[in-house]
């Protein structure tokens, strides 16, 4: 992540009051500042306004912040002290699997550092995954992994298409796999991650067909029956896929 921190004066951005006022207020006020101490504008160490300016910025009561506060520090951003304030944590100390931790973070990734650690995670556990569907799948998952193939082959003229179908086709060799837990981890980092530009990229035709070449050698070996080739085949894919994505002319233009 970049260092935002500080703006040419020396002093955080102020925070700013909605201009529309959310129907969830507590929730807003943890994504709002949620989002600006992912982004450096709180580093750790550094202490929240207090409570009466953030009650005044977000035109809501002390007890609607009182809440945003405490679910701040269950997702192990700040800490708050009776008479000492709110003071943000170190990143260690972050819920990195807290769904608004996780979007902030994917966010404000710049360097795409925990973008690079999220597709080691992906391919270390898909690949296990893929290994464990080789000798697990049922003749019907197998059947179903295939029709979505065939599916793929006819969109990658559509590139918006095909990556919502490429979605279920991975998550059908998940479930093939029978291993809910690994399954869940992966969907819950792989969907906020998928929020972000900076992990999905600019899909054009000709990626959306390499990346079905690769779906096609995974596949050969679901059928084999192979799990060290199925678990070789997915690592393959995840990370060739991420390389073409993470590569300038593969990124999506910022906004």
């Amino acid at each position: 992540m970049t260092d935002r921190g500080t703006d040419s004066g020396g002093a955080p951005p102020a925070l700013q009051p909605w201009t529309r006022r959310p129907a969830r207020l507590a929730y807003a006020v943890v994504e709002a500042l949620a989002d600006r101490i992912v982004a450096g504008h709180f580093p750790p160490g550094s202490a929240l306004p207090v409570e009466p300016d953030l009650c005044e910025t977000f035109g809501v009561s002390r007890t609607t912040v009182r809440e945003a506060v405490k679910a701040l520090e269950a997702k192990g951003l700040v800490r708050a002290r009776q008479g000492s304030g709110t003071t943000v944590t170190p990143q260690d100390s972050w819920n990195l699997l807290d769904p608004v931790v996780l979007a902030a973070t994917f966010r404000h990734d710049d360097q795409l550092v925990v973008l690079d650690q999220l597709v080691g995670v992906r391919s270390a556990l898909e690949s296990q995954m893929a290994a464990q569907a080789a000798i697990l799948a049922t003749e019907d998952d197998l059947r179903a992994v295939e029709e979505l193939l065939v599916r793929l082959d006819g969109e990658t003229g559509a590139p918006h298409r095909f990556i919502e179908t490429d979605l279920v086709f991975h998550g059908r060799i998940m479930e093939a796999s029978r291993n809910r837990l690994a399954g869940s981890i992966v969907r819950s980092v792989h969907t906020q991650a998928r929020t972000t530009a900076l992990y999905s990229g600019a899909p054009d035709t000709r990626a959306c067909e390499l990346a079905n070449a690769e779906h096609r050698q995974l596949m050969r070996r679901l059928l084999a029956r192979d799990p060290e080739g199925a678990a070789q085949a997915m690592t393959a894919h995840i990370e060739d896929a991420w390389q073409r994505r993470r590569s300038p002319a593969g990124r999506r233009p910022a906004p």
